[in-house]
Formats: structure tokens, sequence, C-alpha cells
């Protein structure tokens, strides 16, 4: 499997009324995003509220965005845990259910306790037992987690079943010092809208992208390309997504980026709780947001 080009970690619709996951609307989404040239789509991670989600939950949606997936595009699925036993279980019924790899952040219960060698015992396991290939998940500092360590995601790329890391630090010189520790197999991809062009300088290979799901089409293009060494027009795509992210998905989250596919038209939704919805000026900020970017008309709405 390579990993390569930019993928869309998809929100979770849930049902207004009865907040079951709605399959229906995921594939909707998911067939639009993939109207353009994006290399696949991420369930559960940060974004999809993976976290909030019950495992047979997991299992109908994998199924369903399955059916909608063609050609050569990816579908991966977060399968992170607290216990190794939990995240082996979750990557293989991932793997039951069609997902072409799975993504693991690392278990921050007892962060204390967290050392490299529990890391990376926790790790190796699941790369053994998956029946697809593994994408470690560098999570994003705000959240409460635990960091992998460059020197352990490098003894880690060496596994046969490790296919790559997604660096959400938001750091470059961080994501640079991955791209330097790590296997040339194993593929290091940024999570940070606000930094493709940059991460693509430094080596990275692509990048999981929450603002891929409103822009869709700027990020294809941005990294494309930059592959076909037009830095120019990379770089003017990456001034439009830039603000874009930062503005919704940094200022406002799941919740931002929810509000913002309703106002394009996709099916956003509801979070669920204990997240909690956009108040009304926030709404307006990622309308706002949406407008400078040219994805709405501008104007405030009554």
């Amino acid at each position: 499997m390579e990993l390569r080009g930019v993928l869309a970690p998809a929100t979770t619709p849930f049902d207004a009324v009865t907040g079951e996951v709605d399959v229906i609307a995921l594939r909707a989404n998911l067939r639009a995003w993939l109207r353009e040239e994006l290399a696949g789509a991420v369930l559960f991670g940060s974004t999809g509220e993976g976290i909030l989600l019950d495992e047979d939950e997991r299992a109908r949606a994998l199924s369903a965005a399955r059916e909608v997936m063609e050609g050569d595009r990816l579908l991966l699925a977060g399968a992170g845990a607290e216990s190794t036993r939990a995240a082996v279980r979750l990557a293989r019924a991932a793997a039951r259910a069609g997902a072409d790899a799975v993504m693991v952040h690392p278990p921050a219960y007892y962060r204390p306790q967290m050392t490299p060698d529990a890391l990376r015992d926790h790790y190796l396991a699941v790369a053994d037992a998956s029946p697809v290939p593994v994408v470690l998940y560098a999570v994003p500092p705000r959240f409460s987690t635990v960091e992998l360590p460059s020197g352990l995601v490098g003894e880690l790329s060496h596994h046969p079943n490790v296919a790559g890391i997604k660096d959400s630090s938001g750091d470059l010189k961080t994501l640079a010092t991955l791209a330097d520790a790590c296997d040339r197999s194993c593929a290091v991809l940024v999570g940070s809208g606000d930094s493709l062009y940059g991460a693509l300088e430094v080596g990275a290979s692509g990048g999981i992208l929450a603002v891929a799901l409103l822009d869709p089409r700027s990020c294809a293009t941005a990294y494309r390309s930059y592959v076909d060494g037009d830095v120019a027009r990379a770089g003017r795509m990456q001034e439009r997504l830039t603000p874009l992210h930062r503005r919704v998905v940094g200022a406002h989250g799941v919740a931002g980026v929810k509000a913002g596919l309703d106002r394009l038209g996709l099916h956003g939704g509801p979070v669920r709780p204990p997240l909690k919805p956009l108040r009304s000026r926030a709404a307006e900020e990622v309308r706002e947001a949406l407008a400078a970017a040219g994805l709405v008309a501008a104007g405030r709405e009554d």
C-alpha cells in the first residue's frame, strides 16, 4: 500500500433525532469529497469523533463507506484504544469491514507509564496482529495524549506492517525529524491543513487534512501541483487553505467543520455529546471563513 496524496478525515454524520450514525449521509459526503483527486478517506479519527463511537457503529459505517470507494482510493479507519487488546480487536474488526489500513493513536490514560518501551510493545503487538497495515497517529498536542518520540517512530517504521505516520503536531521541524527517522517504506503524512506545502518540502508524502472536507479541490490541487513541479500554483493553493484551516478547523474543531459542511450543502449535522454545537457567533465566523475562501456567497444572512 502506498500512502501518497491528500486523504479526507471524514466527519461522522449523526441523525438529529435518534443520535445514531447516518450511513446514508456518510456515503453521500464521501461521494462528494471523492469527486476531487483525493487519495482516499479516513474514518474515526479526531475529526470523525472516533473515540465517541461504539464498535458496532464503526463496523456499520465502515461497511457503508466501503461501498462507495472506487478504483485505488484508500479507506483508513481509526483503531486506537487504551489497551493493546482492544486496539488489536478494533484493527481486526476494521479489516473485516473493509478498511485498507488502520490508524492507531497512542494510549494516554496512564500517561506517566507510557514510556517508549511501553509504547513500542503496544504498537509492535498491534502491527503483528493487524491483518492490514498500521499508520501511527501522533495526535494534536492540544488533546490529552502522549508524544511519539522520533527515535521510537523510526524504530517502528522498520516493521513490515507499519505503513506510515500521521503527524498532527503542527510543527514542521517535528515532521522533518520524523521524515528523517523513518524507513523509506514508511510514509509521513501531515495532519494540519495550514502546513501541507511546507510538509511536502521537508519530506512528507501527503496529508490527512480536515480542511479537505471543506475545500477538497484546493487540497488536491496543492498536492498535485507540488508533485508536478508547479510550486507557484501549490503555494497559491496553500495561501487559500491556510486561513480556512485556521478559522474553521483550528478555531472551532469538529463542530466548526460540521457547521461548514452544512453551509456547503453537505451533511454536517450535530456533534455527539459531550461535544457541544457552535454558538451563533461562532457559526457566523465559519460562514465568513467559507465566504472569504469563495466557497459560499458573501454577505451576512438574515
